[in-house]
């Protein structure tokens, strides 16, 4: 048993999954329990646990679950609680789960600088990338059985954090949308690493996003790397914690070099900084 243990472990800490000794996988069968977090912020990746087998329903979709009970969903940026979750119990029973969403508060950030045609593009640039974001949306429809979503997400690069998820951004004085993920400004060239594994469902360089990779964590959960001056990877390429997948750049709409990390459930945009402390 001690061996065991210890193999879990060093598995563990490697950002591994292992196979758990025979009486752990028979007590995480035994676990009929029912737990989520009793309040979230708008914009935090929610991890919840259910008795295997279960089926589970938020927002109008059925979550995957995975093998030992865990499902995921995403609270957006702007969403009012509570927000519910619906849990058949392979027995039949319902039970359904209310989980408060607690307000935020946004800033405005004002980028200046920005060429015109990037801010107020002409007609079949803007036809343009209205085709690249609606390939970029398709990648975020993948719903697979990974599990990289439930690891302890690292950061993809070090720096400090020139602007933040959620934010109002204001380019050259025109109000946009808000800002849909965490800058982190770094010196072009410095190599993005994934902050979880998955496997690579987009990889292009694009008008207003240039060097653009989407790494897909499994059960909708996805992560989009922004402005790279290189793409280690292509669609297909399955990742690990930690491993390369391009550099730092000020591709497409950028006024400096950085990293915008971004990150989905489906089409919710979620905080990474919140997944960053998740414990």
């Amino acid at each position: 048993m001690r061996s065991a243990c210890l193999a879990l472990a060093l598995a563990a800490g490697a950002g591994i999954t292992a196979a758990p000794p025979a009486s752990a996988a028979q007590s995480a069968a035994a676990d009929t329990r029912v737990v989520f977090p009793a309040s979230v912020q708008q914009g935090a990746m929610v991890i919840g646990r259910v008795p295997p087998g279960s089926r589970v329903t938020h927002a109008g979709r059925t979550l995957r679950v995975t093998g030992y009970g865990s499902v995921v969903f995403g609270v957006a940026r702007d969403q009012a609680g509570p927000v519910e979750v619906r849990v058949q119990r392979p027995d039949g029973r319902v039970e359904t789960v209310a989980v408060r969403v607690d307000a935020r508060d946004w800033p405005v950030e004002r980028v200046g600088g920005l060429p015109p045609k990037t801010v107020s593009p002409p007609k079949a640039v803007a036809e343009r990338i209205a085709r690249e974001q609606a390939r970029v949306a398709e990648a975020r429809t993948r719903d697979e059985a990974r599990a990289g979503f439930a690891e302890h997400f690292t950061w993809p690069v070090e720096g400090r954090i020139s602007g933040r998820f959620g934010n109002h951004r204001v380019y050259n004085g025109t109000p946009g949308a808000p800002h849909s993920g965490m800058d982190i400004a770094a010196a072009t060239g410095t190599p993005v690493r994934a902050p979880a594994s998955g496997i690579v469902s987009f990889a292009d360089d694009l008008y207003l996003t240039g060097g653009t990779v989407v790494l897909d964590h499994g059960h909708g959960v996805s992560s989009n790397f922004l402005h790279l001056s290189r793409m280690d990877v292509e669609p297909g390429t399955e990742v690990r914690q930690g491993e390369v997948i391009g550099a730092v750049g000020a591709t497409g709409r950028a006024t400096g070099p950085h990293l915008h990390w971004g990150m989905n459930w489906f089409d919710v945009r979620i905080d990474p900084l919140l997944v960053l402390e998740r414990r």
